[in-house]
């Protein structure tokens, strides 16, 4: 059972999201506009941009003439040879130009060190057995182990390893059964959102005969006899159509093991209203079952219920109508517990009798100031963790609703997992920061004792690095928290210093602590990188939510803006030294800003953007968005839609920053239509003399299952870019 931990849901449809060392010596920094011909590179002025064909599309809106030139950059690469001939000549004009740029290779070397580390993660616990992941450094997938109890020899169970000679199949989902028999587990190929499930039999490690295709954004929950297990489909798509049509219909399914998929019982679904997605969960004592209904990605769900007893699954209503969030975190008999935000926009605990829906919830811990990010039963005890300034604090609560006592952390960062069940006080947890790598405890809730599972090697000192906590103005007078990390002896000198100012702001999402071995690559070098908790995001509750979405957009923008403005202004980042990065709706965010303040910007790294805002709900998990951008159909959400979309917005005839868009070729969360569309109306118009490329990765997805040599060598590129024109000096010597 899922623990209630805020952001799976999220991640899965919103346009996801994605996260120093060694010498203090301050580097020298060259020139913004250092010259680019270095190595056989080309230089800026001798770019020449692959022809895009012109369409003469014109489409009215509202009364307004949209223009869309490049739809034929929609088409599916895999069927349109146009399309894949004009992505493989702007792969190789990036490639000669970023191969050739100083520093490059320095980046990718160290970013092989930074990651050259074991990683685990937390381990979960079935039938007496331990399963987690461990990748010993630079494996492009984590593999799977299992022990015989917490001081057994480990196992490898999975090394997706051997799915893919690219490596680009990745374990993706997995759940054990309730006894530790049989491991559940989704096959992701080529960082697509669908998913293939299979089993294994633990105690031989043989695959079952069992397939199921057509997953995705699906829980894996387990029957409580581990005969058979609850999945989410979809139809499957027409041929050729998998990457790009829209995600409508989803099914909730029960599946026996030894059956055939097409012998699958059908449990729930909606076909008078297709948009509503279904996804299921089982407590933990196997009882009841709770199925859980949405249509986007604001938390706003009905709840149904039915109890498991062997026979045919009853489904009745638990909670009518999607207008509060409910997250299922224990249960104990009949009574289950759930985070919501009924009559709480910072949350708050409730208890249901499923026996009873109709009755109305029973508050357990009362709403607070601090947003709770997530909970879950362990032992005889709620752990709950909450959003503290970004960071997390978590403590131990009674099933009367009293305080225990704190939960102890290492310090101040991240803390996720706390999985469990009730009756069993052990728990595990990750603990990581900025300049600090997950670590995995073991935490007791009746003894209050936490130990150290497994902690990763550092290659650096994270005593070098200094991390600061700042407020600062946006246009509005809001303040907006950011985090500032680079080295110590950087900000004693007190010089600025090229800088990356990275952003999200939307889908409830926060930013918070978390470690990237590809940033500390930038900060070595004595790079600065700041992080800034835009409105929009999950960090202060549902009005800062709020106050970022919708008609309130443009205060996202306003916010990174203000941000970039901080960032020079008070001696961070250096005059013409300022990069900006994004991912997902990440991108749409560096997209939007850079044309409304082009100025401001040396290089900007968006990624996998959402750059055509009248066109993001046609197109596989576009749809369920509609929440945080609103409907292009509709009249009053176009007008703001089209005020700041990305590819409608390039203001010809300004200089424009240096930019590098990427994406991936099988990305079927944010299609890389967007992305190509943008770069095509980018480089067809006149914006001055810094190049504006985009970088295609080959099988790749949003992100989610990219092995890491593709990793590695995304972000070498990216950071080797951002170094050339905000003048940062790469060297060996760090």
């Amino acid at each position: 059972m899922g623990t209630g931990f805020r952001g799976d849901r999220m991640r899965a449809f919103g346009c996801f999201a994605l996260a120093a060392l060694l010498s203090a010596a301050l580097p020298a920094h060259a020139a913004p506009d250092a010259a680019v011909g270095a190595r056989g590179a080309p230089k800026v002025s001798e770019l020449r941009y692959p022809a895009a064909r012109r369409i003469d599309l014109v489409e009215d809106h509202f009364g307004v003439k949209v223009t869309d030139p490049y739809r034929w950059l929609e088409n599916d690469l895999r069927g349109d040879p146009a399309v894949r001939d004009w992505v493989a000549r702007e792969n190789s004009l990036t490639r000669r130009f970023i191969d050739g740029l100083p520093g490059r290779d320095i980046l990718k070397r160290r970013m092989q060190a930074l990651f050259a580390h074991g990683r685990y993660t937390i381990p979960r616990k079935a039938g007496g057995r331990y399963f987690y992941g461990y990748n010993k450094g630079l494996q492009n997938q984590t593999p799977l182990y299992v022990r015989e109890g917490l001081a057994g020899g480990q196992r490898l169970l999975i090394d997706p390893n051997d799915w893919a000679e690219d490596g680009s199949d990745a374990l993706a989902e997995w759940a054990p059964s309730p006894d530790g028999r049989f491991l559940l587990y989704a096959v992701q190929e080529a960082g697509s959102d669908w998913r293939t499930l299979k089993v294994l039999d633990v105690a031989t490690g043989k695959p079952l005969d069992d397939v199921v295709q057509w997953v995705k954004f699906s829980q894996l929950a387990w029957d409580g006899q581990g005969q058979g297990f609850f999945y989410s489909r979809f139809a499957a798509p027409q041929e050729g159509a998998d990457l790009r049509s829209s995600t409508v219909g989803q099914q909730l399914f029960y599946h026996r093991l030894g059956t055939p998929q097409a012998q699958d019982q059908l449990i729930y679904a909606t076909p008078d209203q297709p948009r509503l997605s279904h996804t299921a969960q089982v407590t933990q004592d196997g009882r009841w079952l709770v199925i859980s209904s949405f249509q986007g990605t604001d938390p706003r769900r009905e709840l149904h219920v039915a109890e498991l007893t062997g026979g045919k699954v009853k489904v009745r209503s638990l909670v009518q109508g999607m207008t509060n969030d409910w997250r299922l975190i224990g249960s104990r008999g009949p009574t289950l517990y759930f985070i919501t935000d009924q009559y709480a926009p910072h949350l708050r605990v409730v208890s249901i009798d499923a026996r009873r829906p109709r009755r109305s919830s029973t508050q357990v811990v009362a709403e607070r100031m601090d947003t709770l990010a997530g909970g879950s039963l362990v032992g005889d005890r709620l752990i709950l963790a909450y959003l503290s300034d970004a960071e997390t604090v978590a403590e131990l609560i009674d099933l009367n609703g009293r305080k225990v006592s704190d939960v102890p952390l290492p310090g101040i960062g991240t803390a996720a997992g706390f999985g469990g069940r009730d009756g069993d006080p052990e728990t595990f947890f990750s603990f990581s920061g900025f300049t600090t790598p997950s670590s995995i405890y073991r935490f007791d809730t009746a003894t209050l004792r936490y130990e150290l599972f497994a902690r990763p090697d550092l290659p650096f000192n994270p005593d070098d690095y200094g991390i600061e906590q700042i407020s600062y103005p946006s246009k509005d007078g809001t303040m907006i928290p950011m985090t500032v990390i680079r080295k110590k002896a950087l900000a004693l000198s007190k010089t600025p210093a090229p800088t990356i100012l990275y952003g999200y702001g939307g889908f409830n999402i926060a930013l918070t602590p978390g470690y990237s071995a590809t940033r500390m690559a930038w900060l070595e070098q004595g790079g600065v990188y700041a992080i800034a908790n835009l409105r929009g995001g999950g960090e202060f509750g549902k009005a800062w939510h709020d106050a970022g979405r919708l008609a309130n957009k443009q205060n996202v923008f306003d916010d990174f803006i203000a941000a970039g403005e901080y960032l020079k202004a008070n001696g961070y980042a250096s005059k013409d030294g300022l990069a900006i990065e994004g991912r997902s709706n990440g991108g749409l965010l560096v997209g939007a800003v850079v044309n409304q303040r082009p100025d401001l910007f040396a290089a900007a790294l968006p990624a996998v953007g959402v750059m055509d805002m009248l066109r993001f709900d046609r197109f596989t998990a576009g749809r369920y968005w509609i929440d945080d951008y609103g409907s292009p159909d509709r009249e009053e959400d176009f007008r703001l839609l089209y005020a700041y979309s990305p590819y409608h917005n390039i203001m010809s005839g300004k200089d424009y920053p240096a930019i590098l868009v990427t994406t991936g070729d099988t990305d079927d969360r944010v299609v890389p239509a967007h992305s190509f569309k943008y770069a095509a109306a980018l480089q067809a118009a006149e914006l001055g003399p810094k190049p504006r490329l985009i970088r295609i990765d080959t099988r790749a997805g949003h992100g989610s299952g990219k092995p890491i040599d593709k990793l590695i060598d995304e972000y070498a590129d990216n950071y080797a870019f951002a170094a050339q024109f905000t003048g940062l000096r790469i060297g060996d010597g760090r």
